[in-house]
């Protein structure tokens, strides 16, 4: 009987730190670019073109200022 209230007590215990540690990485805040970089990779190349092009615009217009 008590060893049964041991494992009990251990699996508990290990699920508790699971969840916890499973919060804790999900409070870091998101990185910007990784994100972009996923949506990016995640579009087709035709989408991805659009974007790209739109972006590197948005660049040169800043360098003329």
């Amino acid at each position: 009987m008590t060893v049964a209230i041991v494992i009990v007590l251990v699996v508990s215990v290990a699920v508790i730190a699971a969840l916890a540690l499973a919060r804790v990485r999900r409070r870091r805040p998101v990185d910007g670019v990784a994100s972009f970089r996923r949506h990016i990779d995640a579009l087709s190349p035709e989408a991805r073109r659009e974007v790209i092009d739109r972006v590197q615009n948005a660049r040169d217009t800043g360098k003329g200022k």
